[in-house]
């Protein structure tokens, strides 16, 4: 017989908290891994890729500019969508322009664009398409805010590529319980997957 074990039941967040509003990319969901020594990877929702085993074309990217990414990100895994020419919505984009826009808005919606601004005055090589999620909102959990942010982005279109009018919807981050929820502009009520 084994023996009992004590799980404690998680502490539940509160919801009533602050929460940031980012802007919902359809494109393919990418992670740019950088190891403590430099070693630079990435890898698509499923697995780890490289050239030749690639998603989209990401990997390629990745371990094109790996001595540069690895100077910007330093050591982590750095999730972001993998999004543009050819890929799911393509946002207008042509001609093969992709972008990488990181998702943790609170780490890199300012420290992101000083370092990338520091390589540029330096001379020094700057990743094409790197960004962060364009975030709308940050502030006190409000389901009405929620609903004014996806009607302006409906209405005004992308801001991630603006003229884009067919944008996917938000990303509603809670840091308290340190989840995302996404609310889509189109069949948020159908299970991904789901025809509508």
């Amino acid at each position: 017989m084994s023996a009992l074990e004590f799980r404690p039941w998680p502490k539940t967040p509160r919801l009533k908290r602050s929460m940031v509003v980012s802007e919902k990319i359809d494109g393919t969901n990418a992670c740019v891994i950088v190891t403590e020594d430099g070693q630079v990877g990435a890898q698509s929702r499923n697995r780890l890729i490289e050239p030749g085993k690639d998603n989209a074309g990401f990997a390629l990217w990745a371990y094109a500019n790996a001595a540069e990414l690895a100077d910007i990100l330093g050591p982590g895994y750095h999730y972001g969508e993998w999004w543009g020419s050819g890929i799911q919505r393509g946002y207008g984009l042509s001609a093969g322009e992709r972008r990488f826009s990181l998702f943790n808005v609170p780490r890199w919606r300012f420290v992101l664009p000083e370092k990338l601004a520091f390589r540029e005055r330096e001379g020094l090589p700057v990743p094409e398409g790197l960004g962060v999620v364009p975030e709308l909102y940050e502030g006190d959990f409000s389901t009405e805010k929620i609903v004014e942010l996806t009607t302006d982005l409906d209405d005004g279109g992308s801001i991630a590529a603006p003229g884009f009018m067919r944008p996917e919807g938000v990303i509603v981050y809670l840091p308290a319980a340190n989840q995302g929820f996404k609310v889509l502009l189109e069949n948020d009520h159908l299970p991904k997957g789901a025809n509508a």
